[in-house]
């Protein structure tokens, strides 16, 4: 795998994972104040969420990468 594809296959993983990911602990705002939708979230924790994506995308494209590697996966 050269590594534009192995970025490639990465960015495509993360994006999939972060949207797996955002919906975990979100808990509704409450009382929406004028001009906040009601149904924001009160905390999204959006940072934690990002470092937790990019570890199990990582995981996951490491295990692509060996699969690759191994002639299991073939990208031709």
């Amino acid at each position: 795998m050269s590594w534009p594809i192995g970025i490639a296959v990465y960015v495509v993983i993360w994006w999939v994972v972060i949207f797996a990911v955002l919906p975990w602990g979100i808990r509704p705002a409450g009382e929406a104040d004028q001009g906040h939708d009601a149904g924001a979230p009160a905390n999204p924790r959006i940072a934690l969420k990002a470092l937790i994506t990019t570890a199990v995308a990582a995981a996951i494209w490491l295990g692509l990468y060996w699969a690759v590697t191994h002639d299991l996966v073939s990208f031709r």
